[in-house]
């Protein structure tokens, strides 16, 4: 019993990592580990000033990330996926433009 388990644990995982591995995948994975480095960038950042702080570094990550993931919703076709990154881009890039103006006026005070 346990062996069949294992057997279909690992028929599955050779299944999903293996067998459907293609340029898409690899973009996916590409894109995640862009846009989970964000939490990265932001944590050593707090970490660093003591208090909570989101650089700038975050929100070029939420975008590149979430525009990866956003190409890759399309080619899976997935509506919640699509749905979910197409709007966290609009976030990502008003908040950078919140933050480029900031510093634009900032600059020139």
């Amino acid at each position: 019993m346990i062996g069949d388990l294992a057997n279909s644990v690992g028929g599955y995982l050779h299944d999903v990592f293996v067998v459907k591995l293609d340029w898409w995948v690899l973009l996916g994975f590409s894109a995640q580990a862009f846009f989970t480095a964000r939490f990265a960038v932001q944590w050593i950042a707090s970490e660093r000033a003591g208090k909570s702080v989101i650089p700038v570094a975050f929100w070029w990550c939420s975008i590149g990330g979430g525009i990866l993931l956003f190409v890759y919703a399309l080619y899976r076709r997935d509506p919640v996926f699509i749905a979910g990154q197409g709007f966290g881009v609009f976030i990502y890039l008003r908040n950078l433009y919140f933050v480029l103006r900031e510093r634009k006026q900032g600059a020139a005070a």
